[in-house]
């Protein structure tokens, strides 16, 4: 056990749980203080990553993996959810690389070998702040993921009646989805990893598991509920290199729902932020008169933008849904801002 500052105790990160994995006894023990205000999270704060990559070798979602630690006060049940949640299977490759990550055993970080974005690609994302992988994930699997989706939400893609149904997994357009070979297959394409390697630089990143999107047009009864232009890190210059993604699923006009951003405003964020008024919110200002651009893409198509860049989606007016996947890639020292702005 580890006493911290708070006189809290906490199990090593290098004890191993009955699933095979490393950390995973300190993580709930972390989030069971953290329920109890015994501790905050800025006691553990350079082990954001590290959980963030914990649950991803899991295949588990945030939100879920939160929700069900707060319903239980008992790690045995917990071990056993995260063995239910993957059918009792988890990637013992992913945990062995989990675990040498734990003792300082892992390979060390090397320079991205496969460079999948031409020079031109390189210079559109310094300059622009994203990119459009063409093509990433083939169209056959991008439209079985869209049946496993709607087969999940009881949805008939070809009944719009349908397609407004209330599920408990529906929050928003965002579908808490989390568990399937599909999606799995969707975060492992090699060409994703690949560019992200190349944007990183380097090769020890690691996948993370997170939710899918289903954003319907717009009707008199049913309105788009965000998220519109944000940012999901700390915008306290400066802000430290980062990366996030989405996929595709179906062929999206720009008026589809699109994914939507800032083109370029990585290059400018700092000079904005310290040009407001003293005081004033950065979060609260009126992002869209800095410009957004709807991204028009097809189905299979990925596009990767820098964290920096407010993003969100946009309300459809068009006659078809959005169906997305979420996801990304980082390394373990990823840098994360304490100061939260």
């Amino acid at each position: 056990m580890v006493s911290v500052a708070t006189g809290t105790e906490l199990p090593s990160s290098r004890e191993i749980s009955k699933t095979g994995v490393k950390h995973l006894h300190r993580y709930w023990a972390k989030n069971m203080a953290f329920r109890e205000r015994r501790l905050s999270e800025l006691d553990f704060h350079d082990e954001v990553n590290l959980d963030v990559i914990l649950l991803g070798v899991l295949g588990l979602g945030l939100e879920q993996t939160i929700t069900h630690m707060y319903t239980t006060n008992d790690f045995e049940s917990f071990e056993d959810w995260v063995l239910e949640v993957n059918n009792g299977v988890l990637d013992p490759n992913k945990i062995a690389q989990f675990n040498r990550l734990l003792d300082n055993t892992e390979a060390p970080s090397i320079a991205a070998d496969e460079k999948v974005l031409s020079p031109a690609d390189m210079d559109f994302f310094n300059e622009n702040g994203y990119i459009i992988l063409r093509n990433a994930v083939p169209k056959e699997d991008c439209a079985a993921t869209i049946d496993m989706i709607c087969d999940f939400l009881k949805i008939d893609i070809n009944n719009p009646e349908t397609w407004y149904t209330q599920n408990p997994a529906r929050q928003g357009i965002m579908v808490q989805l989390f568990q399937h070979p599909l999606l799995q297959k969707n975060r492992d394409t090699p060409l994703i990893r690949n560019a992200y390697e190349q944007l990183w630089g380097r090769k020890d990143i690691w996948v993370n598991t997170d939710r899918v999107g289903f954003n319907p047009p717009e009707t008199d009864s049913w309105k788009f509920p965000g998220p519109r232009l944000h940012w999901d890190v700390s915008i306290e210059p400066p802000i430290p290199f980062g990366l996030q993604g989405i996929l595709y699923l179906s062929d999206t006009k720009a008026d589809q729902g699109a994914f939507s951003l800032i083109p370029g405003f990585h290059k400018k964020i700092e000079a904005w932020v310290d040009s407001l008024p003293e005081g004033a919110d950065p979060r609260m200002q009126d992002l869209y008169k800095l410009g957004v651009t709807p991204i028009a893409a097809n189905a299979g198509d990925f596009i990767i933008w820098h964290q920096a860049l407010p993003h969100g989606s946009s309300p459809n007016t068009s006659v078809l849904p959005r169906i997305v996947q979420y996801l990304n890639y980082q390394p373990v020292n990823a840098k994360v801002l304490k100061v939260w702005r």
